[in-house]
Formats: structure tokens, C-alpha cells, sequence
């Protein structure tokens, strides 16, 4: 479905048209389950994120002024959702007291995306143990290629934040993995400091 198409069906669904908000929640499923699932860890949580996330948006429907993309709008709420979940678990947090983001104008690409078996069991566990804060940084910049920019509209804080929490976020990842692997920068260059480490 194209960007046109999405923003027809947002129309329809706004509407009160049902069967156009389902055929929203087929369209970018795959996508906002994945991005849940980088940020949760778990595959159940991602689910229990994703029905929450579409719950939302379909209340905020009315709100949604199309500032940004659907999309964009629609991954805001997924990473306010995972938060929420891992706070109210009482997660590996630095940062309890951010909960719920404000919507961000810049998309998401998913084309960017490195799918589940890209990456291998050290570096996930390593990813998983990051407090969320850091974790959503660092998903965002390594594995969907976002702009230390882009990343800070998207989660409301400045780029010297997101800079920091990157920086902490690689360097705690690059401690607690075991040896046989190589850095990747964000543009899949090895060799190169930072970036999400793969196995070599």
C-alpha cells in the first residue's frame, strides 16, 4: 500500500470506517511488531506492544492531525508503549521517569531494518540488558539508521542526549561481549568504532 493509499485509508478510518483502520493494522503490522520487539526484547511483549499501540492509535485517530507520516505517528506510539510496559516492570531502566514521548515528525525505514537472524544471540542479550532509554537510542541508530537528529525529535530529547546515550550504550554493549566479534558502523562498514557488533 502506498503512501497515498495509507493516506486514504487514515481518512476512511477517521471516519468511523472500520475495515480501513484493519486494513491499516495489516499494511504496517510487520513493521511495528519489529520495532516492539527491538525495544521489549520479547517476542510476547512485542505483541502485547503492538495491540496495545494499535489500541491507541485508533482512539488518537481524531487527534492525528498528519504532521508527519502514519507511519511515523504509529512508531511513536509503539516505542511509548514499549516504554511503558518495560517501566511498569520494573526493567533495567536509567531513566524511569520518561514514559509516554511526544509524536515525532520524521519516519522510521523499515528498509533499514536488520531482520531477526542478522543478528546473533551475544549481541541480542547484550542488547536486551541496556536500559531502555539507551536501548531505544541505540535500536534507532544502529538498526534503523537513523540521524543522531532524527533520533531526538523522534524521542523528544536533544541530540547531546542522544549523542551520550549511544556513546554508553555501544560501550556497555562492546564490554559485555565475548570475543569473535567486529564493530559495524551504522553503514555496515567494519572495523570502524561504534555501531551494533556483528559476528565476523
Amino acid at each position: 500500500m502506498g503512501s497515498l493509499g495509507i493516506d486514504d485509508a487514515v481518512a476512511a478510518a477517521r471516519g468511523g470506517d472500520e475495515a480501513a483502520f484493519e486494513r491499516l493494522v495489516r499494511e504496517t503490522y510487520a513493521g511495528v511488531f519489529t520495532l516492539a520487539a527491538r525495544i521489549t526484547g520479547n517476542r510476547d511483549d512485542a505483541s502485547d506492544v503492538a495491540q496495545e499501540a494499535y489500541i491507541r492509535a485508533y482512539r488518537g485517530l481524531v487527534d492525528f492531525r498528519g504532521e508527519s507520516r502514519f507511519t511515523t505517528w504509529l512508531h511513536r506510539i509503539t516505542v511509548n508503549c514499549a516504554n511503558t510496559l518495560l517501566v511498569r516492570r520494573n526493567a533495567n531502566l536509567s531513566d524511569a521517569n520518561e514514559h509516554d514521548l511526544p509524536d515525532g515528525n520524521r519516519e522510521y525505514h523499515p528498509e533499514h531494518r536488520v531482520d531477526d537472524g542478522e543478528i546473533n544471540a551475544e549481541i541480542k542479550a547484550a542488547l536486551d540488558a541496556l536500559p531502555i532509554s539507551t536501548r531505544a537510542v541505540v535500536v534507532l541508530s544502529d538498526i534503523y539508521d537513523l540521524s543522531h537528529a532524527e533520533i531526538g525529535k523522534q524521542l523528544g530529547v536533544s541530540t547531546t542526549a542522544v549523542k551520550v546515550r549511544l556513546h554508553r550504550g555501544r560501550k556497555r554493549m562492546r564490554n559485555q561481549l565475548a570475543g569473535g566479534l567486529e564493530p559495524v558502523n551504522c553503514e555496515g562498514s567494519p572495523g570502524k568504532t561504534g555501531g551494533v557488533a556483528r559476528a565476523v
